[in-house]
């Protein structure tokens, strides 16, 4: 099994800039990639970017040049830059990290922009 946990979130200002980590543990295969969900209360779980073991990174079309993924150190955390946050980037932040057919979730962080 692997776990998830995300970094908090928080309250931030429109226009504004947010970084998101999360660091998985437990047992892994080699090849595994991870990603950002986010889900407002009433709508579906949204994929947001997603980064392959390989590297190649898709982002959704709402926040493209908006929000950066990365792996960083051993490669079992990922991170989420946003910048230029929007009202309707509010919701909730959930990371995943899918490997074969298993995937596992984070417990979610709230991110709010409002001013």
């Amino acid at each position: 099994q692997v776990q998830l946990v995300e970094s908090e979130g928080g309250l931030v200002q429109p226009g504004g800039s947010l970084r998101l980590s999360c660091a998985a543990s437990g047992r892994f295969f080699s090849r595994y990639g991870m990603g950002w969900y986010r889900q407002v209360p009433g709508k579906q779980r949204e994929s947001v970017a997603v980064i392959t073991s390989g590297g190649a990174t898709t982002y959704a079309d709402s926040v493209k040049c908006r929000f950066t993924i990365s792996r960083e150190g051993t490669k079992r955390t990922v991170c989420l830059q946003i910048n230029s946050l929007k009202p309707k980037d509010t919701a909730g932040y959930y990371c995943n990290l899918f490997m074969g057919g298993y995937e596992s979730w984070g417990e979610g962080t709230q991110v709010t922009v409002s001013s």
